[in-house]
């Protein structure tokens, strides 16, 4: 049985339109790559934060609807996104039908 997933992350504001696109391409990747789907993959808005993060006031948030059948895809987005440091933060919730 598979289960669905959001993954919303936060990347640095100040990245060139093509390094944020290929920053996307590989961390879309790595989902695939580990057998999760991929069905939704778009920028969502850039927000002003209420608080500094990394000595930024804004971000560009990016949302990702996933489905896997186990969490090998989404345990390592969770664990590259962690060391990488054009993405802010990150959180991956459970989709619950």
């Amino acid at each position: 049985m598979s289960q669905k997933y959001e993954i919303l992350y936060i990347i640095r504001p100040d990245m060139n339109e093509d390094a944020k696109k290929e920053l996307v391409e590989r961390f879309d990747s790595i989902l695939t790559d580990n057998g999760t789907t991929v069905a939704e993959s778009k920028d969502w808005a850039k927000r002003r934060f209420a608080y500094e993060i990394d000595d930024y006031r804004e971000g560009v948030y990016h949302l990702i609807q996933a489905e896997a059948t186990d969490a090998e895809g989404i345990n390592e987005f969770d664990r590259l996104a962690r060391i990488n440091n054009d993405i802010l933060r990150h959180m991956i919730t459970k989709v619950e039908d």
